[in-house]
């Protein structure tokens, strides 16, 4: 297994970490397969396993605190809070200070553990002031509940924001950004990996095989397989209709991809996982099989280094820090531009 350093931070990440979105009923129903995959993944070599309070409302992170057992000081245990986790309390979500430490103490519980390696502020919140979400993060730290801060999709501009708040503020410093990348959404190249370099930050990145696209399952003439992501939700239905025209051009680079994993005797998902650790900015991808089958066909993944002649050849079909298709691939989209009124003047 190959390790690299999270930013500056002095600390060692597998060049995979294991995704635990789909463990729970969110994906994987079944307790004992679940098991077997954050076992046969720390067995592996991989030593990050990263989760959410959000995850099947829960679930993922009981699912792998479980699973580690006594091994829980072997990995680095990740975990994020945003997200509402209730109907009932508004207060329950965002980047407050009550309900950062509010939502570590529900993590941990869940987790079986007293201590995260990585709490991540899982969105930006423009409703709460940065300053004080960092303050609450650095509390953590200093009791001993959080080893270290990350951030999750935020732009660039909000990194080095956070940069020049911890240090202008005495708060402890992000060391780790979480963006969605793949070989078919790049936005990330053209700033925030820069900005993540510049400032000390590791990215562990989501999304490599940008939700199925990259296993090549999915085509152009047919639906979506049974119980396929795509078949969840609207917002995941938008993100594969054929009859928008990012998602046919997102298609027929996709059977491109495949004839240059072909001629270079690899599967496109091998393609797809070598390509998004290849950047140096990028510390690890974060991969999220719903099966033990799927996870050991992507183990192999790890062997893989792709030649400048074939990156050369990746980059003609997508240009460098450029999305196929933005509206689904963005991660997270200021709210001044889903909403009209911020860019209106009232007369």
């Amino acid at each position: 297994m190959e390790y690299r350093p999270i930013g500056a931070s002095g600390v060692q990440a597998s060049k995979f970490a294991l995704g635990a979105m789909s463990l729970g009923a969110f994906g994987t129903h079944d307790r004992k397969e679940c098991t077997t995959i954050v076992q046969r993944a720390v067995d592996a070599g991989i030593n990050v396993i990263d989760t959410a309070d959000i995850y099947s409302d829960g679930e993922s992170e009981v699912i792998v605190g479980g699973a580690l057992g006594r091994r829980r000081d072997e990995v680095l245990v990740a975990s994020k809070c945003f997200w509402p986790m209730s109907d009932r309390d508004p207060n329950a979500r965002g980047g407050s200070r009550r309900w950062i430490l509010a939502a570590c103490e529900d993590t941990l519980a869940r987790l079986g553990t007293d201590y995260l390696d990585i709490y991540y502020l899982h969105k930006p919140d423009p409703a709460t002031d940065l300053d004080e979400s960092l303050g609450a993060m650095s509390d953590l730290v200093h009791q001993g509940k959080v080893r270290m801060v990350g951030l999750s999709t935020f732009p660039a501009d909000s990194i080095v924001e956070a940069a020049w708040t911890a240090a202008r503020r005495g708060h402890v410093m992000p060391r780790v950004e979480q963006p969605p990348y793949s070989v078919l959404n790049r936005h990330i190249e053209r700033d925030l990996l820069p900005a993540c370099d510049r400032h000390g930050l590791g990215v562990m990145v989501w999304g490599p095989l940008n939700r199925g696209y990259l296993t090549g399952k999915y085509s152009r003439d047919g639906a979506p397989p049974a119980g396929s992501r795509f078949t969840r939700s609207a917002a995941s239905r938008r993100a594969f209709d054929p009859s928008r025209p990012d998602v046919i051009r997102k298609l027929e680079i996709v059977d491109a991809l495949s004839g240059l994993a072909a001629e270079a005797g690899i599967p496109l998902t091998h393609l797809a996982l070598a390509f998004a650790v290849e950047h140096p900015a990028v510390t690890c991808a974060i991969i999220g099989p719903r099966t033990y089958e799927q996870l050991e066909a992507l183990l192999p993944a790890l062997d893989v280094q792709l030649d400048d002649d074939l990156l050369d050849r990746i980059d003609e079909l997508v240009a460098p820090g450029t999305d196929v298709d933005p509206v689904t691939d963005a991660g997270w989209s200021p709210p001044w531009l889903l909403d009209a009124g911020p860019r209106r003047r009232r007369r």
